[in-house]
């Protein structure tokens, strides 16, 4: 996860209207591909890793720094759907998303897909990285 945090912390500030996430895909100890959030917000760091890693993703981790989306606004496949696709075993997550494109629906759609699914894990360490992100869009949830 902290590879994925220091992916993450690469592109931060240049990634908008999108976070900085970074992704790391692993198996077998082994690194499969890596990716951060492109700058200007797209392609999204699943998304790269999946198509660096290729079918070798089928039974990898994702350590990935923010829940990854569950919906996407211009309604291609979502990141959740994406790994699930792909056939990743596991995803762990640093920090859930609060935006109307996560919030919980990312980690749904994995669960749902048999993937399994952890959060939290060095979360101090990347919360940093989405402290303006995780305000915004918890303002946006008490209007």
């Amino acid at each position: 996860m902290r590879r994925a945090i220091a992916l993450a912390a690469a592109n931060h500030g240049l990634t908008a209207p999108n976070p900085s996430v970074g992704c790391v895909l692993e198996k077998d100890g082994a690194v499969l591909a890596e990716a951060a959030t492109a700058p200007g917000g797209r392609p999204h760091a699943e998304e790269q890793a999946l198509v660096a890693a290729g079918s070798a993703a089928r039974g990898a981790t994702a350590w990935v720094t923010l829940e990854p989306c569950g919906a996407r606004s211009s309604g291609v496949p979502s990141c959740a759907e994406r790994l699930a696709a792909a056939g990743v075993r596991r995803v762990v997550v640093a920090c859930e998303d609060p935006s109307p494109y996560a919030s919980g629906k990312g980690i749904e759609r994995l669960r749902a897909a048999g993937v399994e699914v952890e959060t939290g894990l060095l979360a101090e360490e990347a919360a940093p990285l989405y402290a303006h992100w995780l305000a915004a869009h918890a303002a946006a949830a008490k209007d």
